[in-house]
């Protein structure tokens, strides 16, 4: 395992694809920095930390071995692998926010950005992006924003989180190579917030509905059981989940 360590750039996904271009990467080749400038989230969000505060870094992993159908199964891995570290850490009630927010007592506590290199519709690699509150205890605007430090009290060195991320990375996606999809399906279901709760979604067009979350498909869609009965199928396009 490569670890690169920078003090600031603009994005840890952006550095190491261009890395993945330049040269062939190793498993497991990290970069991490303590401030990130321009950080991205899911559709096309801002990721905002505080300097040297928090944990933001990126995973480079072959995945030749995933068929590109099942690409979701990357962030299923990448999610479950979060929840098993914040558990480790003692923070409580960590689960998945569909698609892969991750929270703590409800409060947001780390987001995901996964981009996959594609060549002719075969999944080559992938890149992990993660960027997970570790000591920040001010959140401007962010109501719903936390981080460790602020749900157990404790203060959290960076270095060894990151390792425990990575240490359950590779214990999940030995999963995917044995083609074992269910083990890390069946355990993100389980974790995922609002499982079979009445929930409230927003939809494409601004309208809100109500129904109960009852799974993901392998294509990462979320089943929702709505009123009539009816197990509906939507992508991260068309819905989100409100709190």
């Amino acid at each position: 395992m490569r670890i690169i360590k920078l003090n600031a750039i603009d994005s840890t996904n952006t550095y190491l694809r261009q890395l993945s271009s330049a040269s062939a990467l190793e498993d497991y080749t990290i970069v991490s920095t303590q401030l990130q400038t321009q950080g991205r989230g899911q559709r096309g969000t801002i990721w905002e930390s505080q300097d040297s505060k928090n944990l933001m870094f990126s995973v480079y992993k072959s995945m030749s071995f995933v068929e590109f159908s099942n690409a979701f199964c990357i962030s299923m891995v990448t999610a479950l692998s979060l929840v098993k570290t914040l558990k480790q850490f003692g923070v409580p009630k960590p689960m998945i926010k569909w698609p892969n927010d991750i929270l703590s007592e409800n409060k947001k506590v780390c987001g995901i950005l996964i981009e996959n290199i594609v060549t002719q519709n075969t999944l080559k690699a992938t890149i992990i992006g993660i960027g997970l509150n570790v000591n920040q205890t001010e959140f401007p605007n962010l109501p719903q924003a936390s981080s460790m430090l602020l749900q157990t009290g404790k203060v959290f060195s960076q270095d060894e989180i990151l390792l425990a991320i990575v240490q359950h990375m590779k214990y999940y996606f030995t999963f995917l190579k044995k083609k074992k999809i269910e083990v890390p399906t069946e355990a993100y279901e389980s974790a995922l917030f609002r499982k079979d709760k009445p929930s409230t979604f927003k939809d494409a067009e601004g309208s809100l509905f109500s129904g109960f979350i009852k799974g993901v498909t392998q294509t990462g869609n979320l089943q929702v059981l709505l009123e009539d009965a009816i197990v509906k199928e939507f992508d991260l396009k068309e819905i989100t989940l409100l709190y």
